[in-house]
């Protein structure tokens, strides 16, 4: 193929198409989201009665055989940007079709996995990107059911963001005042109050009575902070 017709099938796809394979639950939501956030979703899934059921909700949905690469080529999904592979409950399926995708040349491949040997495997055979809904879920829920946290993300790095009540006697002093870097090793990004804009955190940002603030950092450390306040 030639450079032109390659720069040509890029322009058309680049940013906008994702390839959803698998339309469970957990793939099913992100086709959803993707959808919600402007994007062309293509579904892929062996169950025809998935297919029929969401035909008129997303772009495409198509019955096929995702451990094929024939197919997947066929489909077109060798010019997709990004690919989520969303089947978790049939391991060899699972691998076969992250196997496909890498082989069409897929440029990022995002897989679901159920187990850390599961993830190992998919990395091996081309996963960029290996997902642990289960276990990542069951780790925010147990945060937020301590009560020490209103809402809490962390990252494969060690890095955490939380929002987290303002600390007692907060109310009308600023940050740089009550110093939060310097006592837990912690960044406020910004303040929020209930019914209220959210406020980009400056080191003049005077605190609100009743707000919560959203900060970022070292797991550990946005942990030990939460759970002192």
């Amino acid at each position: 193929m030639s450079d032109e017709k390659t720069q040509d099938r890029q322009a058309r796809h680049e940013g906008t198409n994702i390839a959803v394979i698998g339309l469970g639950r957990f793939g099913s939501a992100v086709a959803e989201s993707l959808l919600d956030l402007g994007y062309d979703v293509l579904g892929i899934d062996s169950d025809p009665r998935i297919v029929l059921d969401w035909s008129d909700r997303l772009t495409q949905v198509v019955e096929a055989d995702s451990t094929d690469e024939d197919a997947l080529r066929q489909l077109g999904v060798h010019d997709f940007p990004r690919a989520v592979v969303g089947i978790g409950t049939n391991l060899e399926t699972s691998v076969l079709t992250v196997l496909a995708l890498a082989e069409l040349g897929v440029p990022e491949i995002w897989a679901k996995a159920t187990s850390v040997k599961h993830g190992k495997i998919l990395s091996q055979v081309g996963a960029d990107h290996v997902i642990y809904p289960e276990a990542e879920m069951g780790e925010r829920v147990a945060h937020l059911i301590s009560g020490r946290m209103l809402d809490y993300i962390e990252f494969d790095d060690g890095f955490a963001i939380a929002k987290v009540r303002a600390p007692r006697g907060a109310g009308g002093r600023t940050l740089e005042q009550l110093a939060l870097r310097t006592k837990w090793g912690v960044t406020v990004v910004g303040t929020k109050r209930p019914g209220e804009d959210f406020v980009y955190a400056q080191p003049t940002t005077a605190v609100p009575d009743g707000a919560v603030l959203i900060v970022a950092g070292d797991t550990a450390k946005v942990e030990a902070y939460a759970a002192e306040n």
